[in-house]
């Protein structure tokens, strides 16, 4: 697939962030503020950097994602329905008893998802497994994870950074979403990670911060990551919790609240007026 231009992946995020908004304003649950801060990352990911096939969802080569901050799966499935996985349509079934699109991602009811995920900390453990998966294969795909920074306060997260710099596992990649927020409040108030890149390097890490929001940023360290070899790299990305909708920029209260009526109704015309800038 050719590489898409920078303002293309501006238009295709702002349509994710509608189905993101579309999704759990039906479900009327859900986790819209850490899905708004990784759109970028998984658009870029998803449309410029891995090698996959919507139509061929479980080949062997194709590159592996693991969204180890499970509950941001309406960002990952908005991301799949453009890319092609499924109808745009089908998003409005967020979180309904019998979609494909439960709260948190699930292999056993969606192709192209290549681990359950949602129990925070396991995550980029299952990517650490698959990447040594790869390595022992003699196979060149590679394993790209996003974690929370909330997320990283769980001891398994280290455990699993410690082991990908012991084995060398340079084809795996772990992006840790920066918006600074969780579920009761800062991550500073409830138990700080900070310095996050100083801890990653001291776990043996190639280390690369980043603004969350920009494709040049996201780009730029992804060809680094590639470029770098004996190490995993960890790419900091400093994000906007709810970006893009202005009521729910930076709220904490926006990490797991559904928007009403009157609040998706504001949403989607904020969210158009932008996609009607960047096509005009």
């Amino acid at each position: 697939m050719a590489k898409v231009s920078k303002v293309e992946l501006a238009k295709i995020a702002c349509k994710v962030r509608m189905g993101i908004i579309e999704g759990t304003f039906n479900a009327k649950s859900g986790h819209p503020g850490g899905s708004l801060s990784i759109t970028e990352i998984l658009t870029y990911l998803y449309f410029n950097e891995m090698n996959i096939d919507p139509q061929n969802p479980s080949m062997d080569s194709r590159d592996r994602f693991v969204l180890s901050k499970g509950h941001a799966a309406p960002a990952l499935y908005s991301v799949m329905a453009q890319r092609g996985y499924f109808p745009v349509e089908e998003l409005k079934t967020l979180r309904k008893v019998d979609s494909r699109l439960q709260g948190h991602p699930s292999m056993k009811c969606l192709p192209g998802i290549d681990i359950s995920s949602g129990s925070l900390g396991q995550g980029i453990s299952a990517a650490c497994g698959m990447a040594l998966g790869a390595k022992l294969q003699n196979a060149d795909f590679r394993v790209y994870t996003i974690l929370g920074d909330g997320e990283i306060e769980e001891g398994q997260v280290w455990e699993a950074a410690m082991y990908a710099s012991a084995k060398k596992l340079d084809n795996l990649v772990a992006f840790v979403d920066n918006n600074n927020l969780q579920i009761d409040g800062t991550v500073e108030e409830v138990n700080s990670p900070y310095p996050i890149p100083e801890k990653f390097a001291a776990f043996g890490w190639n280390v690369i911060e980043i603004d969350g929001h920009s494709y040049d940023d996201i780009e730029n360290a992804l060809v680094a990551a590639r470029a770098c070899t004996d190490k995993p790299t960890a790419i900091i990305a400093t994000t906007v919790k709810g970006k893009g909708i202005s009521f729910m920029e930076n709220q904490v209260s926006w990490h797991g609240s559904a928007p009403n009526a009157e609040q998706y109704d504001i949403a989607m015309k904020e969210l158009e007026a932008a996609l009607n800038g960047l096509e005009g």
